[in-house]
């Protein structure tokens, strides 16, 4: 387990925090298509805040593996409007982008947190951008880009080469200003690892928690987890991605990032009371 840390972007971390997420692509791996006008989105991002959601995590370029990329105007112009609206009614939001265009449009808009999957590399101007700003930023691993990835999934052991890596992120966002408690790092499951690479980061949660920052895990219906139980659906591997989730609160992370928000905040609760029991 890590130090504990008291808070993060102004959340409390002393429980698990659920940032749900709410894509407005067409072709997101699993909810694709789902929240593709302003309406829509804004409704699901509605709906995941009453079930408990602390952290509203709002993407416009789908990432999954072999995705092509949006422009940042048109990716700018897919979520701003959703920010705006969930940001006036309170929603503590996340962008879930690599592209500093849309950071700032997005910031502009009421977003708190900048959730980045080239950790500030991928757009020469996002580093310079989040230091400037003082936002709070979620340094994600990933080798390549999503449509190179998979290529780059060759390890010789993956949790320390994963740890070093995300440690030079770390190291180098602190180099251009970042503030230290601004950062939070993200192992980027299913980024440039493969099956069971996977599972052998996620027993490493415990070591990149000890890295002393606050710590993402976002795991939610991925492949690997269909691998083990043998469901190819994304969309119905829920149980896999709460068992999963669970087992990586338990090692040290402070945020999970889910497809299913009522589900997760309940079993969060059920394993809250059992641990406080454990602990007195």
């Amino acid at each position: 387990m890590g130090e504990q840390l008291s808070e993060w972007a102004g959340l409390r971390l002393d429980v698990p925090l659920v940032m749900g997420i709410l894509n407005v692509t067409p072709d997101s791996f699993s909810d694709g298509g789902r929240h593709t006008t302003p309406k829509a989105a804004i409704a699901a991002g509605r709906r995941m805040l009453a079930e408990g959601a602390d952290i509203l995590d709002i993407g416009g370029e789908s990432t999954r593996p072999g995705a092509a990329p949006v422009t940042p105007e048109e990716e700018k112009a897919r979520i701003q409007p959703v920010v705006r609206a969930l940001a006036a009614e309170g929603a503590v939001i996340s962008l879930d982008t690599r592209n500093a265009l849309t950071m700032a449009a997005g910031l502009e808009a009421g977003a708190r947190i900048i959730n980045d999957i080239s950790a500030l590399t991928y757009d020469p101007a996002a580093l310079p951008l989040v230091a400037a700003l003082a936002c709070p930023v979620v340094l994600m691993h990933m080798r390549g880009t999503p449509a190179t990835m998979n290529d780059c999934a060759i390890y010789h052991d993956i949790a320390r080469e994963v740890t070093t890596e995300l440690t030079q992120a770390r190291d180098s966002a602190l180099a251009a200003g970042v503030k230290p408690g601004n950062i939070c790092l993200d192992p980027g499951l299913g980024f440039a690892k493969l099956g069971a690479q996977n599972e052998a980061l996620l027993r490493a949660t415990g070591q990149l928690a000890a890295l002393g920052h606050p710590l993402l895990v976002a795991l939610s219906r991925k492949r690997f987890l269909g691998e083990i139980s043998g469901e190819t659906e994304a969309a119905r591997r829920d149980p896999e991605s709460l068992a999963a989730g669970l087992y990586a609160v338990a090692h040290g992370a402070h945020i999970l990032r889910v497809h299913d928000v009522a589900g997760t905040k309940r079993a969060l609760r059920v394993w809250q009371r059992l641990t406080e029991r454990n602990d007195g």
